[in-house]
């Protein structure tokens, strides 16, 4: 059984569908979806990881965990690079050469490039 499949069952398990419903629709038998939610609690409604399938364990009055470690976070990431909503691109005019440029995630740069950035201290 794959981690995809792994989820799927939990997810399903935890929105109310039986073994049966839960077989039929990934193709497996009743006994092996049985045997996995036995085995995994998947009965009882919790988070899984989505790269792994493992339960994650949430500390009250923390924020909600969406992986159970930092491996599991890095693949899943890199293997969704699609899904990024990259928003922090910012313009920029770089004040020693004029040209423009963008950047990512740093609203507070100035120039460039390094060499733009030894310039123009050579000159000030």
């Amino acid at each position: 059984m794959t981690n995809d499949e792994k989820i799927l069952i939990q997810k399903m398990r935890a929105g109310g569908k039986g073994y049966k419903a839960i077989a039929n629709e990934l193709k497996v038998s009743v006994s092996t979806v049985a045997s996995f939610c036995k085995s995994h609690d998947a009965d009882a409604s919790f988070e899984a990881c989505p790269q792994c399938g493992a339960r994650l364990i949430n500390t009250p009055h923390r924020k909600k965990k969406k992986f159970c470690s930092d491996k599991c976070r890095m693949l899943w990431w890199n293997s969704h690079q699609d899904e990024i909503n990259r928003q922090a691109y910012y313009r920029f005019v770089c004040p020693n050469c004029g040209k423009e440029f963008i950047s990512y995630g740093n609203e507070h740069r100035k120039y460039c490039s390094l060499q733009c950035v030894a310039e123009s201290r050579r000159k000030g």
